[in-house]
């Protein structure tokens, strides 16, 4: 008997070092005095900073390993720095809130590690059970963050609400993978696509739904976004502030390697399904979100409505499509994080608000951050010549090139209406009375508040490079 051949292991370079270093850091904190724990997020950063380095110096060639379940290629390169970059920002983030919450604990940063060695796995997943073990490894560590209070009573609601439905999800993605090996034959992404060349049976596209329902959960698409405003409430700030950024970069990444690779003969198909999750989610992110007072359920519902707009861009199918979800992705992540650093420096003596109210006459006590928030604001809204602008435009245009005119119509429809709120919230900073001046920001928040708000600006006068690194990573796919 021959001996098994030793895998190559130079593309998972960057998920080996995440894994060995939060293993170690594991060993640390546990060793370590309490007070000394806070510590571990130091080199947390600092392995988070070196995976991406890693990536970006990978062999600029396809690689694939573990009997192809695993591929590098450039679609999986752009996203993977990104997603490191959303928890390397996150994490940076957090640092300051559970010192002052007097509740730091070195399992988060942790955690973090594991969850983003999940999403890199997802992202470079060109297998069904590759997907499978890398959407439940983020999974998974996400439940225990939405937890990680364990003395507040909401954030131990968040984490139990996420892990029920999140069970759910995973059986129905699970169920929708057996049918598709049962009907192909094989889990593999090419070996699917092949099967699928011969005629799509009734069987494959059950399944084929049942995957995206399972997928859909993992981005807050409605009709499985049920989860996610008690989440984001309840859940600590800045584990909310994670949950928005890298994790959905991953979930929507796979969404779009399996449907783009795994199912090109069944485009039509899982077109449909699509569409209708991407009119549900703009739809139901634009109106839900016009009566909240809380200004981290408002995000919630923001979100829902911007990844179908995301959505818009993998509706069409096409090249242009996939470069529209990946620039949606970069400014919608940039925009998210910004957002959420100033919602954790809504800071007062007695502690953290979160009420729009309380942002009342911002404007005249804090003019710099009134400026800067507004700037999101608008650019979450999609107004010209800001960056959210440009990221509908990508997607809208993608949608028409592909004939599907009443999507466009509808999203453009529903951006209307989901600028009501931001705008809103421009109004209450602007022009009502000022309330009590929040705690002066700490340098952490009010470096990814200026950055974020500085890259809403100036994407206009250089949107080049960043354009021609989508389209290089959508090319990839096709």
């Amino acid at each position: 008997m021959a001996p098994a051949a030793v895998p190559d292991l130079v593309p998972v370079i960057p998920e080996m070092l995440l894994a060995l270093g939060a293993l170690g850091l594991l060993m640390l904190g546990v060793i370590w005095p309490a007070a000394k724990r806070d510590l571990v997020n130091a080199p947390a950063l600092t392995l988070l900073a070196l995976a991406a380095a890693c990536v970006i110096l990978l062999p600029a060639n396809r690689m694939t390993t573990f009997g192809d379940a695993f591929v590098v290629d450039d679609f999986a390169r752009f996203m993977k720095v990104l997603a490191l970059l959303g928890s390397f920002i996150a994490l940076i983030m957090s640092i300051g809130y559970f010192r002052a919450e007097k509740a730091v604990r070195f399992e988060f940063p942790i955690l973090v590690l594991l969850a983003t060695l999940g999403m890199l796995m997802m992202i470079s997943a060109n297998d069904l059970i590759a997907l499978y073990m890398g959407l439940e490894l983020q999974s998974l560590s996400l439940y225990v963050l939405a937890a990680i209070q364990r003395d507040s009573t909401r954030a131990t609601e968040a984490g139990l609400k996420y892990f029920v439905l999140g069970a759910l999800a995973s059986g129905m993605l699970l169920y929708g993978a057996s049918l598709i090996y049962g009907f192909t034959g094989t889990t593999e992404f090419a070996g699917i696509a092949t099967a699928a060349r011969d005629g799509v049976s009734t069987g494959l596209v059950f399944g084929l739904v049942f995957l995206l329902a399972g997928l859909a959960f993992k981005v807050s698409a409605v009709p499985f976004h049920m989860w996610t405003p008690d989440v984001y409430e309840g859940a600590p700030t800045p584990v909310t502030a994670f949950f928005a950024a890298a994790p959905k970069i991953a979930a929507m990444s796979v969404i779009v390697r399996a449907m783009i690779t795994a199912f090109p003969a069944a485009t039509p198909q899982w077109q449909q399904v699509v569409v209708f999750i991407s009119i549900a989610s703009m739809v139901l992110g634009a109106f839900a979100a016009i009566g909240q007072t809380n200004i981290k359920r408002l995000m919630a519902y923001s979100s829902i409505g911007h990844m179908g707009y995301a959505l818009v861009g993998l509706a069409a199918g096409s090249q242009a499509g996939v470069t529209g979800v990946i620039l949606y992705l970069v400014i919608y992540m940039a925009m998210t994080v910004g957002t959420f650093a100033c919602i954790l420096a809504m800071r007062r003596r007695e502690g953290m608000v979160e009420d729009i109210d309380e942002l009342a006459g911002l404007a005249r006590r804090q003019p710099l951050m009134a400026m800067l928030l507004a700037i999101l604001m608008f650019s979450l809204a999609g107004i010209p010549p800001l960056a959210g602008f440009a990221a509908k435009f990508y997607v809208f245009l993608a949608a028409i090139e592909a004939q599907l005119y009443t999507l466009a119509v509808i999203g453009v429809l529903a951006s209307v209406v989901g600028a009501f709120y931001y705008l809103r919230i421009v109004k209450i900073i602007y022009f009502d009375e000022p309330a009590e001046a929040f705690e002066p920001m700490p340098g952490e928040l009010g470096m990814v508040f200026a950055l974020a708000s500085a890259f809403m600006l100036l994407f206009f006068v250089f949107p080049g490079p960043l354009i021609a690194a989508a389209e290089n990573a959508a090319r990839s796919l096709f």
